[in-house]
């Protein structure tokens, strides 16, 4: 799997949702498709996407409904994709948390703009490094923009959960992040076998990484803590 953001488009028109995820696709982005809420909401459940591009009127419920049930416990941004031109319902959908509001129909250089800015906004209020900056430590470049990594010259193939573990750990390089907190990030949810899903993606970056047990060379385990990063300044 690539590292590419993963976007899921909730759209009950096949046309529409099949131009969507071409013009999507063909930007770099990985996409997601669902044709009403239900499906929707247990595909967002499923695979944590980095963005939502919601239409309202779907046809087993109000998509204002799943951006509720969205932002009870998800900060995941969402752009509506709607129709509706009424002021009200950009208000309630903006009120209830969508990130944008896009109104068919729409250019796509306008929709591809707003995407991008979504998600470079969110990046940001979220405290991370700006877009298009890198992080270096030891002989490791991680690139924001691209979302690769490089080590001794050469690009390390993650999968996309691996690398989100990754930035988010650099993000905050030196500070222990706790189970729990990375767990929430990555996932937006905690079961039983939460902690030893990360465990396992921890020990696959750590041998793509060619760290030796105990190495600590880039990812520090505080046992029965977290993960901490090692900081570019140390």
């Amino acid at each position: 799997m690539s590292n590419k953001y993963k976007i899921l488009v909730v759209e009950d028109e096949n046309n529409i949702r099949n131009f969507i995820k071409t013009i999507l696709e063909t930007n770099g982005y990985q996409v997601l498709c669902a044709n009403n809420g239900s499906n929707g909401k247990t595909m967002f459940l499923s695979h944590c996407p980095n963005l939502v591009i919601l239409d309202l009127g779907l046809p087993d419920m109000d998509g204002l409904d799943l951006i509720r049930g969205i932002r009870e416990e998800f900060a995941t941004p969402i752009i509506i994709l709607s129709a509706r031109t009424n002021e009200i319902d950009k208000v309630k959908a903006l009120d209830l948390g969508a990130n944008d509001y896009v109104t068919k129909p729409f250019g796509t250089n306008e929709f591809l703009a707003r995407v991008r800015a979504t998600l470079r906004s969110t990046r940001q209020e979220e405290g991370e490094r700006q877009v298009g900056k890198s992080f270096t430590v030891n002989n490791m470049t991680i690139d924001y923009e691209r979302r690769s990594i490089v080590l001794d010259g050469e690009e390390i193939k993650l999968t996309q959960t691996e690398y989100n573990i990754v930035e988010l750990l650099s993000i905050h390089a030196g500070r222990v992040l706790t189970y729990s907190e990375i767990i929430k990030k990555i996932w937006g949810y905690a079961d039983a076998g939460s902690v030893k899903k990360l465990q396992v993606n921890m020990a696959n970056i750590r041998k793509k990484f060619h760290e030796k047990p105990g190495e600590n060379k880039y990812i520090k385990n505080e046992l029965s803590v977290g993960y901490s990063f090692k900081d570019e300044e140390k």
